[in-house]
């Protein structure tokens, strides 16, 4: 009899012991991959992170926004970001000197940009010099230590802004001439060659900004290219561009989401591509290409932490990168080249998907309230039509179902829509083939 219970405690431990390990090992496996690791910023009495850089593997710097306290903060850390310290803390009772970027020219020279002045040092923060512009930028592209561009979308004195002596004074070279439409974000890819977004559109410009022409239904998130010609950028969805952004083939991401907002990427090569902005509920995404983008993998670095979608990724070699969703200060860091277990999603060959499917200019167009969109499938899809105001938010799903081979056509009714410019997709099966204009005019 005692024997019996002494078998049976023993059983009981030994079952424990089991659950114990059991349920140990399921949550070590749904938690953070040990490709990364979390990194932690100073208390910022409520300031958050809204830019970053790094110079190298140890080197980096980071800006805020301003707190209730109206202080401004300006990060460094010399440990690839393990510690940050306050490198610089403004307190500017009668201003607001909410930074926008902070951006790196050479290894010892950095910029961070606030909406009225100008910050600058040569020796890797040790000292800053303040210039004063009163310029209010929301982006900023810096060519080099001496030629910056910067854009404002709003005011009658809104447009492209470019310094040639590193800051010192402002000359506006672009801009549309009236209080809206201007861009808002910028990006160059060297001193000619550059893209703009505004709510009238992506622009390009191949002569440092002076003149800017409309890429057709386009629009970009975030964007950046290798070299002069091949480039990735992503709004509804990721695309490749072969021909310096004039024309753009759409790239499938994994069963995650099409819809990306404030999306970084980071190019470790013309194969190697790392992306983060897609949004997913508590489980945001990084995803991650090695042949160009012809298949893109994923990986979910941290569940334990509900982060629906990083704004901000930066690798310097193949193995050394960070992420970040700056807004909440959270940020995560890889020496390893990220988890090596990327889940790899099956792409479509992106030839065969143009070939069957087609979208036609709606009719009339320009319009007043109501326009006919015509297209056109090959196959049997799940087909969607999704229509986009001119700042590209989606507005209205015109239709989602599936559908058989054959023509088709649908009315979209814009009444309650105020006059302006619109975008209207076709996606397939999840992939977006074509995008298309059409102006309502009321």
């Amino acid at each position: 009899m005692k024997l019996s219970k002494y078998i049976s405690k023993v059983l009981d431990i030994l079952i424990a012991i089991v659950l114990l390990l059991f349920f140990a090992s399921f949550g070590f496996r749904d938690g953070r991959t040990s490709g990364w690791y979390q990194q932690w910023f100073p208390n910022l009495n409520g300031s958050t992170i809204t830019s970053m850089t790094f110079l190298d593997s140890l080197t980096g710097f980071a800006v805020t926004n301003s707190n209730s306290l109206l202080q401004e903060y300006i990060l460094k850390t010399t440990n690839g970001g393990d510690n940050w310290l306050i490198n610089y803390n403004f307190n500017t009772p009668n201003s607001n000197w909410s930074f926008v970027k902070i951006a790196s020219v050479d290894s010892n020279t950095v910029f961070a940009f606030s909406w009225t002045e100008m910050f600058k040092t040569t020796n890797k923060g040790i000292n800053w010099n303040i210039i004063n512009y009163d310029l209010y930028p929301e982006d900023v592209a810096i060519i080099n230590i001496d030629t910056i561009l910067a854009v404002k979308s709003g005011g009658l004195n809104g447009g492209v802004y470019r310094s040639i002596n590193g800051g010192l004074n402002w000359q506006l070279i672009w801009t549309l001439g009236i209080t809206s439409g201007n861009p808002y974000s910028i990006y160059m890819f060297n001193k000619d060659i550059g893209f703009n977004q505004g709510s009238s559109g992506m622009k390009k410009t191949t002569n440092g900004g002076v003149n800017w022409f409309v890429i057709p239904g386009e629009m970009y998130s975030g964007i950046q290219f290798i070299d002069s010609l091949t480039g990735w950028k992503c709004t509804d969805s990721i695309k490749k561009t072969i021909n310096g952004g004039l024309n753009w083939i759409s790239q499938r991401a994994p069963n995650f989401s099409n819809s990306f907002t404030n999306s970084s990427f980071s190019i470790i090569n013309q194969d190697t591509i790392w992306l983060v902005g897609a949004r997913k509920f508590s489980h945001a995404p990084i995803y991650k290409t090695t042949n160009g983008g012809t298949n893109w993998g994923y990986q979910v670095p941290d569940t334990t932490f509900q982060i629906y979608s990083y704004n901000f990724i930066s690798f310097i070699n193949s193995k050394v990168g960070w992420v970040s969703l700056m807004q909440n200060n959270y940020e995560i860091h890889t020496k390893v080249g990220g988890d090596s277990s990327i889940i790899q999603a099956i792409n479509i060959n992106n030839s065969l998907v143009l070939d069957e499917f087609k979208l036609y200019q709606n009719y009339p167009n320009p319009f007043n309230s109501k326009s006919n969109i015509k297209y056109q499938i090959l196959k049997t899809a799940e087909i969607k039509i999704k229509i986009f105001n001119i700042s590209g938010k989606e507005i209205k799903t015109l239709l989602n179902k599936q559908q058989n081979r054959g023509d088709y056509q649908i009315t979209f009714d814009g009444e309650n829509l105020s006059s302006g410019i619109y975008f209207y997709s076709l996606y397939a099966d999840g992939v977006r083939i074509d995008t298309k204009k059409m102006v309502l005019l009321k």
